[in-house]
């Protein structure tokens, strides 16, 4: 008996110890299969990241949306932000809903995001983090002095392109 109850409790540690895939389902549209996390949501109405800094930049404050864009960078550190291009000049700090999901830190490509876009001020403290996740120097987080007024999303979920 102590053989069998030993055998099972060494199965179940083997099981349990598995690394489980953060991603909850895979989507596919258009024949491109993309990760979900966080929830799901439809996609359409869908914009791109080129129409809301348009948007925002003609006087939206806060806009509920779903966008696509391209990912630039992701923290290094949990996968607990990325940025997205919005325009030359400009970059999406998307967030993730209190804090209840992250991405995988070597993301990129094509994504697909819903949520909640903003404008906001980031304090130096912030941006110093933001600098540190993305494996900044010590110069260039020192240099960072004045807090930034930005675009920002809090995504509620994200399908990223596999």
């Amino acid at each position: 008996m102590n053989k069998v109850f030993t055998l099972l409790l060494i199965c179940l540690m083997v099981f349990n110890c598995k690394k489980k895939n953060p991603a909850r389902t895979a989507v596919v549209m258009k024949s491109v299969t993309y990760s979900l996390y966080g929830s799901s949501f439809e996609v359409d109405p869908v914009i791109s990241t080129e129409d809301l800094s348009r948007l925002m930049t003609n006087g939206s404050d806060t806009v509920n949306m779903v966008i696509k864009g391209v990912i630039k960078e992701v923290c290094s550190k949990k996968g607990c932000w990325m940025r997205l291009p919005l325009n030359d000049e400009e970059d999406l700090m998307v967030r993730f809903k209190d804090y209840g999901f992250f991405v995988p830190t070597d993301a990129s490509g094509e994504v697909i995001i819903k949520g909640q876009a903003f404008k906001t001020q980031i304090s130096v403290a912030d941006l110093r983090h933001y600098a540190q996740d993305a494996a900044a120097t010590e110069a260039e987080i020192a240099a960072i002095t004045e807090p930034k007024t930005t675009h920002s999303f809090i995504a509620e979920g994200v399908l990223i392109a596999q």
